[in-house]
Order: structure tokens, then C-alpha cells, then sequence
């Protein structure tokens, strides 16, 4: 008999994932872990879509079944590859007819089977119950350069509670942020990702989370996310600007140089046309470091007006010499005086 559970349950079931959604609505945002599988094209789903609104449901589900008898032979033997001991968990938009008549057939071949109440949009709002949950932000700050996701990697390692969400966004967060980069998955797909990570997380412990605007490229941080973070103790990571060119080079070193180019111009008219023309000219005479001079000032400057903004003093952890590991280890000791402290540290 087909199981049929709620989100934190369905979750927490055993067997592999499918999700039945058509591929479009699969790559919009999914449920990290998912295994596309479709019952229907994108071109079927809009056909059964059109003719609802203008045949009705009875109708739209016949061309359904039309449209799925051919396949489900073929539907049953991939999900014996995903599934070898048989057991499956499945889900669609609503938990309604696509997961529901997949889940019948698949028992019907032999399954044990498990469905999501409520469908994939039980996820969307488990993931803003999640974002919502009160927690023990530090969010770690800095200027351009100083390492920051360095460190942040380091606290991890070192079994701190991390939030990356430059990781989770495939972008850095300036004009070169996507430099390097795999494309950006969608804001939806970004924010499952977030709640997935954010689960695993103890919410009584502290969670170190790097400081980012609200856009992450083109990904949106959660509002109720966000807002958190605004009001959480921040510490500024400091660095002498050479250790600050090293890091730059060691990153974007190897980046193609006309997309350093192409990421510069970019700027053009926040950075001004001379000094954006010098650093175009320093990137085609292969000298980074120079290059790096002309953007930090800009990226500084806007650093240091965020923090007039925001008229906060925020405790400076001076890490002059340190590598990732070694800054992340001087946080760790620190961090229940940094975040109480009006002055700076070193």
C-alpha cells in the first residue's frame, strides 16, 4: 500500500527521491537530492495545461493517461535502476494526480512507495519555516580580499556551523563574481538549498554566514534570512593590502583574461573610465597585482560608506600572516568576546 507522509517524515523516509515534475519545473528549484523524473515533456505538460483551462479536467486527464500509457514501461525500469531493492519515494507539485499515479503504478510493478503530501510545495513552505527560525548568526566581514570564504571553509573544517552562500549561489558577489563560476541556479533553487543546508544545522549553536547584500549575483538571499543577518554581531576580517593582492591573485590568477576585461568594464562607470582603462590595460600586460590596486580602491570606498551607513562599530579581528586555517582558529577563540566587543582586536 502506497505511504503517504508529510514533509518532515517524507524527508526522513527511506528509498531514493523522484520527482515526477515536467524538466522545466524540476530545473526552476527542486528538492536538493531529487532525482528528475518526468512524467511528461515540458511541451505534454503545457498540452494537458491547455486543455484543462479549455476542455476541462476530465478531459485533460484522459490526454494525460494518453500521453503517459506508452512510457510507463519504460518509467518502471528506470526506476528498477534507481531503486534496485525497490523502494522509492515520490512526489509532484501538489501531491496530487502525477505523483499519485506513479506511485500506483510503481506499486503495481512491485514497489513500495512513498508520496509527499502536499507535493513539492510542502518543501516551499518547510523552507520558510526554516529561514524564519531564530539563530545564532556571526556574520563574518571584511574588505575585498581579506580571505573570507577562505576562513569560512576553515571554520567548517574546523566543525564550526557554516552557511556558504557564495557556494550555494556559484557566485562570489562583485562584478567578478561569476568568474570561474558554474552558472547560478534560479532563487528558487537557491533558496531549497539554503533550507537544506540550514536543516542540518543546530539552530542553538552559533552559524557563521559570510556578509552579503540581499543579491548574490542574481540569486536573492531569504528576506526572513536576511533580517537576521542585518541585526547579527558581525566581525571584520583585516588584512594588510598586499596579503590582500596575494589572495586576489591566487583566485581570479588564472581567470581568461578577456572576462576579467569583460567583468571590469562592467564597473566603468562606478570605477570612472581612466582607472577602468588602466586596469584593462594591466590585465593585457599580465600584472595582477596591479590590477587589483586600481579595483580594491573602488571596492573599498563602497565598503567603507556601507559601514557609515549602517553607523555600527563592528569589532576588527586583525589576522596579518595568518593563513585560512590559523584565522579561522583565532575566530574560534575569540568569537565569544568578539561579538560583545565595542573596540578592536588584534
Amino acid at each position: 500500500m502506497v505511504k503517504r507522509l508529510a514533509i518532515h517524515d517524507f524527508l526522513a523516509a527511506a528509498g531514493p527521491l523522484v520527482d515526477v515534475r515536467s524538466p522545466g519545473e524540476y530545473e526552476q528549484g527542486h528538492i536538493p537530492g531529487a532525482i528528475s523524473y518526468p512524467l511528461f515533456t515540458n511541451a505534454e505538460r503545457a498540452q494537458v495545461g491547455t486543455c484543462y483551462k479549455q476542455q476541462g479536467r476530465e478531459v485533460a486527464v484522459e490526454l494525460g493517461f494518453d500521453l503517459l500509457g506508452p512510457k510507463l514501461g519504460d518509467l518502471v525500469r528506470q526506476a528498477k535502476a534507481i531503486a534496485p531493492d525497490r523502494t522509492l519515494r515520490v512526489h509532484c507539485w501538489r501531491g496530487g494526480m502525477r505523483s499519485g499515479g506513479m506511485a500506483w503504478g510503481l506499486e503495481m510493478a512491485g514497489f513500495q512507495v512513498t508520496t509527499l503530501s502536499g507535493g513539492y510545495k510542502a518543501y516551499r513552505r518547510l523552507a520558510r519555516e526554516v529561514f524564519s527560525t531564530p539563530r545564532q548568526i556571526i556574520v563574518l566581514g571584511g574588505m575585498t580580499g581579506t580571505g573570507k570564504t577562505q576562513i569560512l571553509h576553515a571554520l567548517a573544517a574546523q566543525g564550526e556551523q557554516v552557511l556558504d552562500l557564495e557556494g550555494l549561489a556559484n557566485h562570489r558577489g562583485s562584478s567578478f563574481g561569476s568568474l570561474d563560476m558554474p552558472p547560478q541556479p534560479s532563487t528558487e533553487h537557491f533558496e531549497n538549498l539554503i533550507c537544506d543546508r540550514l536543516a542540518q544545522l543546530d539552530p542553538r549553536q552559533p552559524v557563521w554566514i559570510e556578509a552579503e547584500s540581499k543579491r548574490v549575483g542574481t540569486c536573492r538571499v531569504p528576506s526572513e534570512l536576511f533580517q537576521q543577518m542585518e541585526v547579527a554581531p558581525t566581525l571584520e576580517i583585516v588584512r594588510p593590502l598586499e596579503e590582500r593582492l596575494d589572495i586576489l591573485v591566487q583566485v581570479y590568477g588564472e581567470t581568461n583574461r578577456e572576462e576579467l576585461i569583460a567583468a571590469t568594464e562592467r564597473i566603468r562607470k562606478r570605477l570612472g573610465g581612466q582607472r577602468t582603462q588602466s586596469a584593462v590595460d594591466m590585465i593585457r600586460q599580465e600584472s595582477p597585482r596591479e590590477v587589483g590596486k586600481i579595483v580594491l580602491d573602488y571596492y573599498d570606498r563602497t565598503y567603507r560608506y556601507d559601514l557609515e551607513r549602517r553607523q555600527q562599530v563592528i569589532p576588527q579581528i586583525d589576522v596579518t600572516g595568518h593563513d585560512a586555517p590559523a584565522a579561522a582558529a583565532l575566530l574560534i577563540a575569540k568569537a565569544p568576546f568578539l561579538v560583545s566587543a565595542s573596540v578592536p582586536l588584534t
